[in-house]
């Protein structure tokens, strides 16, 4: 079995339910991309032609995850938008049947659904806005600026584990122990034999956030992926203001460890992309316009010529 797939039968067998929405935090100022967030959000910049937020939202409906909550603020209604019907455009791409294609098929890729977020007070603020519509039920949790390559899905087996394990479900990368100070690291074991046919898991016993090289745990990080138990709700209700004076989702998870819930990750080895920093957007937009296949050839070629050329912009000779 592949290390990020696992048998939908095994988590049936529980009688535990299975998670079937995902929640998509997306509130955030992006302080970052200012001035070019200050009307368009960060979730709509785009990746060749399509935005950020499509991306992830195929990786959700690719795992099953057809109905899919938006935590929104103000001034990011274009990201609804993009995801409704446009009867005008449409008319007018007739004889375009690409493009047509293209166009309809966001309105078909999942339900949405909104909730406003009126001030942004962490990621446990921001995600205890699903309780309404989540209710008691497991669901995923995919941050607004990370996704992974299609063909390299990491969901399934976050959802596999979750519906085994009735608890909390957390996805790792692994980076170089000098970059550790960038990220929430964390400090695990071994995971039970019977879970090991899923991937490759590890139980969490602690999370550190960005340690310095000399006092991480490990080279896990965080990657912004989370499956959780309906009852991370009540959690989050009694989890006090941390960090930054921010509700944190990393301590409303800690509490539920703490009081006997099972914490576990999958460590992810696929391709990851990160496009919540401008470095980062842009290694991603470059990654994937070189791997396309329409364009693909053309820009690799024009890449290489930039990057060997003198200073003055000229080809190097």
């Amino acid at each position: 079995m592949s290390e990020h797939s696992a048998n939908p039968s095994t988590a049936a067998a529980t009688g535990r339910p299975r998670a079937v929405k995902a929640v998509i935090p997306a509130a955030g100022l992006a302080t970052r991309f200012l001035p070019a967030t200050k009307a368009v959000p960060k979730e709509l910049l785009p990746v060749v032609d399509r935005p950020v937020l499509q991306y992830i939202v195929e990786e959700a409906t690719q795992a099953g995850l057809n109905d899919v909550l938006l935590i929104t603020g103000r001034g990011k209604t274009a990201m609804v938008d993009h995801f409704d019907r446009r009867p005008d455009l449409e008319e007018r791409l007739a004889k375009k049947p690409e493009l047509l294609a293209a166009v309809q098929r966001t309105t078909e890729l999942a339900e949405i659904h909104t909730r406003r977020q009126p001030e942004q007070l962490g990621l446990g603020h921001a995600v205890g806005y699903a309780e309404s519509h989540v209710g008691d039920q497991p669901f995923a949790v995919l941050l607004g600026d990370e996704f992974v390559k299609l063909d390299q899905p990491l969901l399934p087996a976050m959802l596999e584990l979750q519906a085994r394990t009735g608890g909390v479900v957390l996805a790792f990368f692994e980076v170089d122990p000098a970059e550790t100070k960038r990220y929430g690291i964390a400090s695990v074991e071994p995971a039970e034999s019977e879970l090991t046919d899923i991937g490759e898991v590890v139980k969490v016993t602690g999370m550190v956030e960005k340690p310095t090289p000399e006092e991480a745990p490990s080279n896990l990080a965080v990657l912004g992926r989370y499956v959780l138990p309906g009852r991370i709700f009540d959690a989050i209700r009694r989890t006090e203001p941390g960090s930054g004076g921010e509700i944190q989702l990393t301590d409303a998870m800690e509490l539920l460890r703490n009081e006997g819930v099972p914490v576990h990750a999958i460590v992810y080895r696929g391709t990851r992309y990160d496009t919540g920093m401008p470095l980062g957007y842009l290694q991603t937009v470059v990654q994937i316009a070189a791997e396309r296949d329409d364009i693909g050839g053309e820009f690799r070629k024009w890449l290489a010529e930039f990057v060997n050329s003198d200073a003055s912009g000229g080809p190097s000779t």
